[in-house]
């Protein structure tokens, strides 16, 4: 019998390595990378060559409305976080998620904040 969560987390890693493969992140243009949970969602500037994380914002610093509402609230606070830092341009990371839903207002807030992704 086969594990199913197994080859879930296996095709879940593969994705994740194409995408990584594909983008990189600099001092300049940090990557930004997401994570999501059931409840909760976080996005992380990373700059790759360092191995440094330069900004974090979560939604359990934004506690209002729908689950959309705060993901687009974390891309616009992540976004003023970094121009603070004097950095206008980061490359996303959706890793392997797909671009829509959560994932897509989280993007679309941090190019409302002022980020060029």
């Amino acid at each position: 019998m086969k594990d199913f969560n197994k080859i879930k987390n296996q095709a879940k890693q593969r994705r994740v390595a194409r995408v990584r493969s594909q983008i990189s992140g600099t001092a300049q243009r940090p990557r930004l990378a997401i994570f999501k949970s059931l409840k909760h969602i976080s996005l992380q500037a990373i700059d790759d060559l360092k191995g440094q994380t330069l900004a974090a914002a979560s939604d359990i610093e934004v506690k209002e409305g729908s689950q959309k509402e705060r993901a687009r609230s974390v891309g616009k606070l992540i976004a003023k976080k970094l121009i603070e830092k004097k950095i206008n341009q980061a490359v996303f990371d959706k890793r392997h998620y797909k671009y829509h839903g959560v994932i897509k207002e989280a993007a679309e807030g941090a190019r409302e904040g002022g980020l060029k992704i």
